[in-house]
């Protein structure tokens, strides 16, 4: 499917500064970038760099001076993906994992899973089947987690989403992922442009990886899982923070919007009798 993304970011620099931006669209053999521009306004030199054992495209910016500083990002992305029959996504044992999985087990900075541990095996434990686990767990956030905009901070945690049964997009897809790793199920952050996100914004959800594959789950069900762009992965919200500023920066704006680009679209969500798991190839 064909995608048409924009993202723009509003700052007030106060003095020489230096931004880590990650609103480009990741490119992979999944996510074709058909078209794309990124503008700063007033100009400045930029650098894009992609961490070592990552996708993620950053963009580096030195802000020399005080300025009211735009930034704006457009692009035409073309996605694909694959949907594979839940009772053929079992769990891969740890001795089993490559390497470049493992991280994605161990507990981060906003997804305490060891806090949870007992709390996600007594909830979803005895579920046999990976996928229809991770599909239990994310039915139960959803269920029981009101999406509350301005309910949480950029402290809030998996372990505080449980407590305060309250969050927002972020929040949702931290306790996914705290859950996930409590159940041996490697779990990563996925940010993104949404279709039909509303209001329009930067999206967060998440990936397990069963049966081979990471596998997209959003505890939102605001929008279509095959409506997704990919930005960034990482542990959690850390890893792929849409912009982290060094100096004395004060925020102004932020916007993003993701339209279709193809004339057909069926939607895809996780619902009826036997649901398929959706990956981003």
């Amino acid at each position: 499917m064909k995608f048409k993304v924009m993202g723009a970011l509003g700052y007030e620099v106060r003095e020489p500064s230096t931004f880590i931006l990650n609103i480009h669209a990741l490119r992979t053999p999944a996510q074709a970038v058909l078209q794309e521009s990124f503008l700063i306004d007033p100009y400045y030199k930029i650098e894009e760099l992609t961490p070592q054992h990552s996708e993620n495209r950053f963009i580096r910016v030195e802000v020399t001076e005080p300025a009211i500083v735009n930034i704006n990002y457009s692009a035409v992305i073309d996605t694909s993906y694959k949907q594979t029959a839940g009772n053929l996504l079992t769990h891969v044992p740890v001795m089993d994992m490559d390497t470049s999985v493992l991280p994605y087990l161990f507990p981060s900075r906003y997804c305490q899973s060891d806090k949870l541990f007992r709390f996600a095996h007594n909830k979803f434990g005895k579920i046999d089947n990976a996928f229809e686990k991770v599909l239990a767990l994310t039915n139960w956030i959803h269920d029981n987690v009101e999406y509350l905009s301005g309910s949480t901070n950029s402290q809030t945690s998996a372990y505080d989403t449980v407590t305060e049964q309250a969050g927002v997009c972020r929040d949702f897809a931290h306790l996914g992922i705290a859950l996930c790793r409590a159940l041996d199920i490697p779990a990563r952050y996925f940010t993104g442009y949404a279709y039909q996100l509303n209001p329009p914004d930067f999206h967060a959800c998440f990936e397990a990886f069963i049966g081979g594959d990471w596998v997209i789950f959003d505890a939102t069900k605001l929008v279509p899982l095959n409506g997704l762009v990919k930005i960034a992965t990482g542990r959690d919200a850390a890893d792929a923070s849409i912009a982290t500023i060094f100096g004395n920066v004060n925020f102004l704006s932020i916007s993003a919007s993701c339209e279709l680009a193809d004339e057909d679209f069926e939607p895809v969500f996780y619902d009826g009798k036997k649901p398929a798991g959706l990956t981003y190839l």
